[in-house]
């Protein structure tokens, strides 16, 4: 081939180069032009098209659907649980479903309308039922307990819900011509596909802003985006919250410190002509009741003389509902919403017949597993209690790993659910603690309170500072070469007596932040963290630096006439 035929074919391929790299460059320009200059006009399906009844909250799907339509409509648990109640209450041997509010109680079975609101007969419309592994609720049997807004659409089949107290701003398309609609798009982009063409007027939720776009609701449950530029404001859709009648506590409680004291009752009951007086204090309770069995049977030794005369001295009578301290009793007594109620109906006819103004729940020693129906028990007793204008408390311990008396309360829930709290905060040093020490030093119940309020959000005014009336002896004698502890509690005019009659200087000890002595008996070294006026002074004013609801005192026998004067200082 020769030098002329070669130049030719190097030029011929030179042109179908430039014709190829024109093409390249003309379809790379239509391509950034419809891509990133022209908004997309390709139109998709929301995911969801073709589910049965999804359901929607805050403008999200979530995994769950209802069932039914209208008045039939039917909301799964699990759902229920998740974004409107997470305490809801299932019962599998039952087939029963607990739902509580402060003021009122539903108990619904599966497959029956037969129901209870408050232990009171109810005849439900539509039955829960069991489908596909859920149990299903009737929406408008729900939708009176909590205050909801179901929002159907019976074209696509999205069920929308906005709960009680939620509130979003609301948009209207612009324009007013029919054929000039506003594209819905599934990404923040002209470029992304249009899910929906809203058409002028249509009204949508925004739930969220994305600089210039906004995430957009239809009525028909389609959700996307939309330029900013295309919506007008057009008022915010606003769930009402029904106003709550105040409950006692806050009608006779907010802002009135409660200075409570327990009166222990064993075998006799206390006889009030040999009490006397109790300046300051406003609330007593009396441990009077006690669950006996596993079927939930209460025994009492109420004592309507005991009530009249402390109505008559201006106090409150609170009475007291333990477990008996029974741990696998308790298990049995509270494992089923039948046996708890049968307690919480005792307690209810024992506080008509007596004239209680609360009810105080102490239950301790109980299997951490157990916890749960410690927390139900009193979601169940609050609505019943408040309809008869009770008030409603639990005692709870400080913070710790202990099994049976700590790890089963779960402080957080029970100080949303009860008026007060009661935070026992003595027994730092135990009976048979292996160690001396104070029964409850300044530095440990500070701390102990700190953490309820801190680290389980407790509002500080629904708790009441438990207050020791009582110490321990510590005895210490070698054995072995070792130390052995033993201690008794006595009561403050007993280590009054010991003071005096051994001539005794308390020195103040600055790390409990109490009085201490140390002496010895028969040639045993003897300790005292004196609980007295010093220590009660400084409790007082420790609830009060915190904001708290009161002090409760345990209890009233262990006292001398100094506790009274030195309690009554909450109210000052």
């Amino acid at each position: 081939m020769d030098r002329r035929q070669r130049q030719k074919r190097v030029k011929q391929r030179g042109g179908l180069f430039r014709r190829l790299l024109g093409l390249f460059i003309i379809a790379a320009a239509v391509y950034w032009v419809v891509f990133y200059v022209m908004p997309n006009r390709l139109h998709v399906d929301p995911d969801w098209k073709g589910m049965d009844k999804p359901l929607f909250v805050k403008g999200v799907l979530t995994e769950y659907s209802a069932s039914g339509t209208g008045e039939s409509l039917l909301i799964p648990l699990p759902f229920l649980q998740k974004y409107v109640d997470s305490s809801i209450r299932y019962e599998a041997e039952s087939k029963s479903v607990i739902l509580s509010t402060d003021s009122e109680l539903l108990f619904m079975q599966e497959d029956t309308t037969k129901a209870s609101l408050n232990n009171k007969p109810l005849q439900l419309r539509l039955a829960p039922e069991e489908k596909g592994g859920f149990t299903y609720l009737p929406a408008e049997t729900l939708k009176d307990l909590y205050g909801f807004e179901i929002q159907e659409d019976t074209v696509t089949g999205a069920v929308q819900l906005m709960l009680a107290g939620e509130n979003v701003p609301l948009g209207k398309v612009k324009g007013d011509k029919e054929d000039n609609s506003t594209p819905l798009r599934n990404k923040a982009t002209i470029h992304a596909p249009i899910v929906a063409d809203m058409a002028p007027g249509t009204v949508v939720k925004i739930w969220e802003t994305d600089e210039d776009w906004l995430y957009l609701q239809m009525s028909n449950g389609y959700t996307g985006w939309a330029q900013n530029k295309d919506i007008l404001p057009n008022g915010r859709k606003v769930v009402k919250v029904q106003p709550l009648s105040p409950t006692r506590a806050e009608r006779s409680w907010s802002g009135k410190p409660v200075n409570l004291v327990w009166e222990a009752v064993y075998e006799r009951k206390p006889n009030p002509k040999s009490i006397g007086k109790l300046p300051g204090v406003n609330v007593v309770s009396p441990t009077w009741f006690r669950i006996v069995d596993g079927e939930g049977n209460v025994r009492s030794q109420a004592d309507s003389v005991y009530v009249q005369w402390a109505h008559n001295q201006g106090m409150e009578v609170w009475g007291l509902l333990s477990n008996s301290f029974e741990a696998d009793m308790t298990t049995v007594a509270l494992s089923t919403y039948e046996k708890r109620m049968r307690i919480i109906v005792q307690m209810l006819e024992y506080s008509d017949l007596y004239d209680l103004d609360g009810i105080n729940i102490d239950f301790e020693n109980v299997h951490t597993k157990d916890g749960e129906n410690v927390t139900q028990f009193m979601r169940e007793l609050k609505p019943m209690a408040q309809a008869k204008n009770l008030i409603v408390s639990i005692d709870v311990t400080p913070k710790s790993n202990s099994e049976m008396w700590s790890l089963f309360l779960d402080r957080r829930a029970l100080g949303g659910i009860a008026d007060f709290i009661i935070v026992m905060a003595y027994d730092e040093h135990w009976a048979s603690s292996p160690t001396a020490g104070s029964v409850a030093s300044l530095p440990w119940v500070e701390n102990s309170i700190s953490r309820i309020i801190e680290e389980d959000d407790v509002l500080p005014e629904k708790i009441i500072l438990g207050i020791p009336l009582y110490t321990r002896i510590w005895s210490e004698i070698k054995v072995n070469g070792k130390i052995k502890v033993s201690s008794k509690a006595v009561s403050m005019d007993a280590v009054a007596e010991i003071i005096s009659t051994k001539k005794l200087k308390p020195k103040l000890d600055q790390e409990s932040g109490q009085n201490y002595v140390e002496y010895k008996e028969d040639g045993i070294p003897r300790k005292i963290w004196i609980e007295d006026k010093v220590s009660l002074k400084a409790r007082v004013q420790l609830s009060k630096s915190f904001g708290l609801g009161g002090v409760g005192s345990w209890n009233r026998s262990f006292a001398n006439p100094s506790a009274w004067k030195e309690l009554n200082e909450i109210h000052k």
